[in-house]
């Protein structure tokens, strides 16, 4: 039987255990798609407890921030929602999700909070009911005194060499200008555009956004589908200035409706008054702004991100309560990816198609996106079109290999470019050790198994490549 954990976790054969020990593992990181907050960074924040760093709750504002995939388990197990995301008995909601954690057998979370509490706090016992709380006390512990455990001594202690963090259109960006005034910061963090808000004409809050939008770019209104479009251009511009090199669109689903511009504006003109606009009238105005905004990254060298196939807030009664981003957001079955396709040949006409990573929420889409890849590379880059690595509920060992299985079944697993963390906490890069461990141990087993020849150079360039150099590679860092 093998030892829990051990420096061997998850590399089941020889050839796996060389390409991670010797060629993956002490590689640096680059995080291309988080959401951490720039302003920790800068500020280098410390954290008050364990309970802070790893669960997060409610803020003074009355908000909540913090790791939603801790809270649907302890849900799951019963637990009181008050425990869950409030602070006020932090032992007691680590106790609870020690109790949670142990039923939690298969579980990817198992593996992540037992690798970041060996990682960070030295700590190689799993963490169980019965050392609760000796734990606690000593990751406080270490917390406290440890000049290390800060925000910036995380990400140096995880080898990141790049940060792009998820940043809304109208950000003055003013954090990111601190951290690159910094030159204590040896790492690189930059902004990643995020106009979700202004293309999704049929949610609550859009008019408002786009006040303030207008406002971004010194203007009083905007009047038209144009108008958006040119403040949104504005302030990829204003982006790329401060080094940007990836957009993200969180799309419930990705639209195609080419419509006249009057159409477009008209529904524009409608969702400004808080009337309804018709599904029709939506994807027309959406599909405008994706194809100019598209042309706008091309121009720049910036990387398109799609994420789609997300149901989100489904829980209403909670929603009510605890706002968006709590836990309660479920795979969606779209039927869009002749949608995507038809996106990045609309862009392609004229040559104005950017680089694209294509991500779905649903894995029953892997093999539809990996056809749609070999439709739309070019010599720009390998891989310029690529299916992102598998994404929330799939970023596990079997959704990790999953993933990883289909795209070399359909296109070239060798110039994918990786990991990422799309996370809110400063302890999850161990991920990316999680990722390598199961990408090596799936190639490792490939040449064990005689599939592939044991070719030592060819070995290295994949394996460094998937886990560092095409990420650098494909963002030009």
């Amino acid at each position: 039987m093998k030892e829990f954990m051990d420096n061997d976790f998850i590399l089941g054969n020889d050839t796996a255990r060389h390409l991670f020990h010797d060629y993956s593992e002490d590689l640096p990181i680059i995080d291309y798609h988080c959401h951490l907050s720039p302003r920790e960074i800068y500020e280098d924040v410390r954290f008050d407890s364990l309970g802070d760093v790893w669960f997060g709750g409610k803020q003074g504002d009355g908000s909540y921030y913090g790791d939603h995939y801790k809270w649907r388990l302890m849900r799951s197990n019963g637990m009181d929602e008050s425990l869950i995301t409030d602070r006020t008995d932090e032992l007691k909601r680590f106790k609870g999700f020690a109790d949670t954690l142990s039923m939690a057998i298969g579980n990817p979370m198992y593996h992540w909070c037992n690798l970041e509490l060996k990682k960070y706090f030295g700590i190689n016992e799993a963490l169980t009911p019965d050392n609760a709380e000796k734990i606690w006390d000593k990751c406080n512990d270490i917390l406290k005194n440890d000049p290390g455990m800060s925000a910036r001594g995380l990400i140096k202690q995880s080898k990141v060499d790049y940060v792009g963090t998820t940043d809304d259109p109208i950000d003055s960006l003013e954090w990111h200008e601190k951290i690159a005034a910094d030159k204590s910061v040896d790492f690189t963090v930059r902004p990643s555009f995020r106009p979700d808000k202004a293309i999704n004409i049929t949610k609550d809050g859009f008019a408002d956004y786009i006040k303030k939008l207008a406002k971004a770019v010194g203007k009083d209104s905007l009047e038209s589908t144009r108008d958006v479009i040119d403040a949104l251009i504005d302030r990829i511009g204003f982006f790329a200035d401060h080094g940007c090199v990836a957009s993200d669109h969180g799309l419930d689903y990705v639209p195609f409706r080419k419509l006249p511009m009057e159409v477009c504006d008209a529904a524009f003109k409608k969702a400004m008054k808080g009337e309804k606009v018709s599904i029709e009238e939506a994807e027309g105005y959406q599909t405008a702004i994706l194809i100019a905004i598209g042309k706008e990254y091309h121009k720049r060298g910036i990387a398109m991100e799609l994420h789609y196939s997300c149901l989100r807030n489904m829980n209403e009664r909670l929603f009510k309560k605890l706002g968006p981003d709590t836990g309660f957001d479920m795979m969606a079955q779209n039927t869009c990816g002749g949608n995507v396709a038809a996106l990045l040949s609309e862009l392609d006409k004229e040559g104005e198609l950017p680089k694209t990573i294509i991500f779905s929420l649903n894995p029953a889409d892997n093999e539809q996106i990996g056809t749609i890849l070999g439709c739309f590379q070019s010599s720009e880059v390998p891989g310029k079109i690529q299916q992102g690595p598998a994404w929330w509920f799939n970023d596990n060992k079997s959704g990790m290999e999953e993933q990883m299985k289909s795209l070399a079944n359909l296109g070239l697993l060798g110039n994918f470019i990786g990991m990422l963390t799309d996370s809110r906490s400063f302890l999850s890069y161990t991920r990316h050790d999680y990722f390598r461990r199961i990408m090596c141990n799936l190639i490792g087993g490939w040449v064990e198994n005689g599939e592939y020849p044991n070719d030592e150079a060819a070995l290295k360039r994949i394996v460094t490549g998937i886990s560092y150099y095409n990420a650098k590679r494909y963002f030009g860092l």
